[in-house]
């Protein structure tokens, strides 16, 4: 096992906890199996390494939305360049996770797995809100409380202002602005040394959820994964190569064909942070996109465009939702989306933070983080696919941006229509 990546550990942690559940199933009933092996062993195991994902989740949250709001601070340099970048962003991201909510009720993934039955605490959300009062809500009146209560939505809003504030302060305030950078690469540090234990973890709740429903938790989680891929799919497909053939007038074939290798990049490693430098080379070599716009939006893109990220949490939340029995309202899935998508300003472009950031709007609506552990040790696999879809956006945005501006330094043989100048 030392020898094993991370991702393999937990691959493995995941099969030996569904053949220990599995195996133990019939005997679940026993005086040993349930006191010492479910609510003690199991429990610990699992429990343990959830409370530390709970543990980490608020000052995660506040650190990185203040570092990544802090850092578009050239938006004010690039006027109206910033506004497109950051409309298309979080815009596409908006979309993305009400695809994935929508396709989620759908083809109900957590439909005939009950997990309340291994839930010993009480699960409630939130009542519905009128959509008015949601916007005010959002508003901390004290963001100390707001941490302490973990409230989301406030948590996030407070980051932002934060963030804006030290971008507009500049230099005056470069010593709480390095301070905060230092907390977040903190944070990132913690969050890695929590992931180690993901393999004790995702035994612990893994062979308890087996132990107690045996084999009746697969069929719902193989669901969820297809779920998942679809929306992908569906995402990219229509939001993307749609926006890319309608405003950038330019050839899907193409666009893959020249931006492949980026692509095989952000699959293999599961990183939008390291697809920089080839995104950004295939964007001025292979598009002939000028290097002041490429150089703004590529590098943003990988901070706060997380697309396949959204996607992955939004049916997420309606897998474990419908797998603990609780019918999300209206108000649930509105607050689900500003959560995921004011999140993705901040969230770190690095293999893991996506399932904590999950654990944010998970907590934000009331459900319990311990479904988390049924698609850890699949997430991987979806992980290096929600990456491709990441920086697939990044370089459709810079396209379209650098088209509306007339940033194209060459014409491209392979775009739509018959433009003859240097310059689109």
């Amino acid at each position: 096992m030392k020898k094993l990546s991370l991702t393999s550990k937990i691959f493995v942690s995941l099969v030996l906890g569904i053949i220990t559940g599995l195996v133990l199933h019939p005997i679940k009933g026993n005086v040993f199996v349930e006191t010492y092996l479910i609510n003690f062993l199991f429990s610990f195991l699992g429990s343990g390494f959830m409370r530390a994902i709970r543990m980490i989740v608020v000052p995660l949250v506040f650190c990185s939305l203040t570092v990544g709001a802090a850092g578009v601070e050239d938006v004010r340099k690039l006027g109206r360049v910033g506004v497109k970048i950051l409309a298309f962003y979080l815009g596409t991201t908006a979309v993305a996770i009400t695809l994935a909510l929508g396709l989620g009720n759908i083809i109900n993934p957590g439909k005939g797995i009950i997990l309340s039955d291994i839930v010993t605490s009480k699960v409630s959300v939130g009542e519905s809100k009128p959509f008015v009062d949601i916007l005010l809500g959002m508003i901390p009146v004290n963001p100390i409380e707001a941490m302490a209560k973990g409230d989301m939505l406030q948590i996030i809003v407070f980051a932002i202002f934060c963030g804006v504030g030290i971008s507009l302060l500049g230099d005056r305030v470069k010593t709480i602005k390095k301070g905060i950078e230092e907390a977040n690469n903190l944070m990132l540090k913690l969050v890695e040394l929590i992931m180690k234990l993901a393999p004790y973890g995702v035994y612990g709740l893994i062979a308890k959820t087996f132990t107690t429903l045996g084999y009746s938790a697969m069929v719902p989680l193989l669901k969820y994964f297809l779920g998942v891929i679809a929306a992908l799919i569906i995402h990219y497909l229509v939001t993307y190569q749609g926006l890319l053939v309608l405003i950038a007038r330019y050839n899907p074939i193409k666009f893959v064909k020249k931006y492949a290798s980026t692509m095989v990049v952000a699959f293999s490693t599961s990183s939008s942070n390291a697809t920089i430098p080839t995104s950004l080379k295939a964007m001025q070599e292979n598009f002939g996109v000028s290097k002041s716009i490429s150089s703004f939006t590529i590098p943003l893109g990988s901070t706060i465009n997380m697309d396949g990220t959204a996607i992955m949490q939004g049916m997420a939340t309606v897998f474990i939702a419908q797998a603990y029995g609780v019918e999300l309202t209206m108000g649930n899935y509105i607050t689900v989306i500003f959560t995921a998508t004011l999140a993705s300003i901040g969230t770190a472009g690095v293999p893991g933070v996506g399932l904590i950031m999950l654990g944010m709007v998970l907590t934000e609506i009331g459900l319990p983080l311990d479904g988390i552990a049924l698609i850890m040790g699949i997430d991987r696999l979806l992980d290096m696919l929600r990456t491709v879809v990441n920086v697939t956006g990044d370089a459709i945005c810079t396209l379209i941006v650098a088209k509306t501006e007339s940033e194209i330094i060459e014409v491209e043989e392979d775009s739509f229509g018959s433009v003859e100048a240097e310059s689109l």
